[in-house]
């Protein structure tokens, strides 16, 4: 079972999340840009999770 890459940041709406750029995530696959994720101090407002890097997924051509 692979990650679900959400391209958008769940917070702002509009920071685009690359699957080879930075972003955080908790154990629910919510989804931030690094920005929001400071600012929330990398806890997710949704589960009271821990926000933590995310895995970057290599592009392909």
């Amino acid at each position: 079972m692979a990650l679900e890459m959400r391209g958008l940041c769940e917070r702002c709406g509009t920071a685009e999340l690359a699957a080879d750029g930075p972003a955080r995530i908790c154990s629910y696959e919510c989804s931030y840009c690094v920005p929001c994720a400071d600012a929330m101090e990398q806890v997710c407002p949704n589960c009271g999770g821990e926000l933590v890097d995310r895995p970057r997924r290599a592009v392909t051509a």
